[in-house]
């Protein structure tokens, strides 16, 4: 990691630290931070959405915002945890938004997110119904909670397996990279059973 980028994981720790305190403007700085990385994650959960989906990305970033605005008082650890945490956010949306539409749709067309764009989950299904995923996910975290945080985290939430241990490590636990990239693998061929099989 760079200079420049130790600083600016600093300032956005900082930044988060000052908010969870009630500092607005803190907020203020800490959006124009991390924007333009939320409006990459957000294309590319757009990308993987149907083509004539009536969110665009910018929007999924603002809602994705309001929600967070109401965590003021959340414990925030880290740029890597805030990151993951508007990943979380802007997966509910577009579940939230699929529902609806399938429930619009009587069972209509169900949302379709492509793997062919990132690393795939189900490696043998080139797409996924985004509500069974979520469906699959949910059931994951029940029996095992840390694989479906990485999964959340890294296909969702984009963050490196590097940044997934910090972010599971925040308890005074720590979690090592090797650990990560094992959960992956399991969570990868625990849901490829439960949504293919």
């Amino acid at each position: 990691m760079s200079e420049s980028q130790t600083l600016l994981t600093e300032n956005i720790t900082e930044l988060l630290s000052e908010w969870s305190n009630g500092d607005e403007v803190a907020l203020e700085k800490l959006t124009l931070n991390v924007y333009d990385e939320l409006r990459r994650l957000a294309a590319s959960y757009m990308r993987r959405e149907r083509a004539d989906h009536t969110l665009q990305a910018t929007a999924l970033v603002h809602e994705a915002f309001l929600n967070l605005r109401e965590m003021q008082n959340f414990d925030w650890q880290s740029r890597a945890h805030f990151i993951g945490i508007a990943a979380r956010a802007m997966r509910q949306i577009l579940v939230e938004h699929a529902r609806s539409h399938n429930r619009e749709k009587r069972g209509g067309d169900l949302f379709r997110v492509s793997f062919s764009q990132v690393e795939q989950i189900v490696s043998s299904e080139p797409t996924i119904d985004l509500i069974a995923l979520e469906d699959g996910l949910q059931k994951l975290a029940m029996k095992f909670p840390r694989p479906a945080q990485v999964v959340e985290l890294h296909f969702f939430g984009g963050l490196k397996f590097k940044d997934i241990a910090e972010v599971l490590g925040v308890d005074g636990m720590e979690v090592s990279l090797r650990t990560v990239e094992r959960d992956w693998e399991f969570a990868r061929a625990w849901l490829h059973k439960e949504l293919i099989a």
